[in-house]
């Protein structure tokens, strides 16, 4: 009974802190409030939302919990300024926002809030994919994935929708056969070399299908392109300090010096 209500008192905090700080967006919007809050609107805000959320993703990276919670912050009033701005316009308002997440989650964990049954993560999925395509014809499936997306996100989500549907190659095998497929393709048209959008065309094939190859190795794309060029990055660091210390610039080197000391950056502990 304690634990209950220790419960309820908590959710009750949290809901006053919510609306805290939704009076709080409130006034600064006001007439007499901020100058600035004031004058944004939906598009202007744009790059603050994704700014804010890949900082935190930056935190989550470094397991920096105190950044954690000051950029979840910063997401969170990036909802309820929108939210203010459309209630603005009488159009809708954070409270219509939360009653569609709440129902949406409901509607997409049948598992848990009706009788369909999922006993690991894959068939969560397979059930959230099934309520989500609901009474849509199949193409909406693509349809529906933003073109804001960044673009290797997008390409996942892209060949996780077409497997959903049967569409998808059986093995990672079979992935990087294709690959090979699209690296012959590719350099054909570098052979060939007078059509750009041709050579565009046959590079975004080739990474399009990698993309997918991660997918099925189980490896996010995105991460492991973060950490090769977090290594990249490092590693000529080390080039360059190695350099300095003859007093050189890499200008003043050449490719084969440069690159046998890349090859021996590797044997660093913290650039492996």
């Amino acid at each position: 009974m304690e634990k209950d209500e220790h419960s309820n008192d908590k959710t009750a905090q949290w809901g006053k802190d919510f609306a805290k700080l939704c009076s709080l967006m409130a006034r600064l919007r006001a007439p007499d409030g901020c100058p600035w809050d004031s004058a944004q609107d939906h598009h202007s805000l744009r790059r603050y939302l994704l700014e804010e959320v890949y900082e935190f993703l930056e935190a989550v990276e470094e397991g920096d919990d105190e950044h954690m919670v000051d950029e979840l912050g910063d997401i969170l009033l990036q909802v309820v300024f929108h939210a203010q701005i459309a209630h603005e316009q009488g159009r809708f308002d954070i409270s219509k926002a939360i009653t569609s997440i709440s129902e949406k989650l409901k509607r997409r964990h049948p598992h848990v809030f009706g009788s369909a049954r999922a006993d690991d993560p894959e068939q969560v999925e397979l059930l959230w994919e099934s309520a989500k395509a609901e009474g849509k014809p199949p193409e909406e499936a693509l349809k529906s994935l933003p073109k804001g997306l960044p673009p290797l996100l997008r390409a996942l989500r892209a060949g996780e929708r077409m497997a959903n549907l049967g569409f998808d190659w059986e093995n990672p095998r079979q992935v990087l056969d294709k690959v090979g497929e699209e690296v012959t393709e590719l350099t054909n048209e570098l052979d060939q070399g007078d059509d750009p959008k041709a050579i565009e065309h046959e590079l975004g094939d080739l990474l399009f299908v990698l993309v997918q190859l991660a997918r099925h190795l189980g490896v996010n794309p995105h991460d492991a392109l973060n950490h090769t060029t977090e290594r990249a990055i490092a590693r000529f660091g080390y080039v360059l300090k190695k350099l300095s210390k003859s007093d050189r610039s890499p200008r003043q080197s050449n490719l084969e010096e440069m690159e046998a000391l890349w090859q021996e950056s590797k044997d660093e502990p913290n650039l492996k």
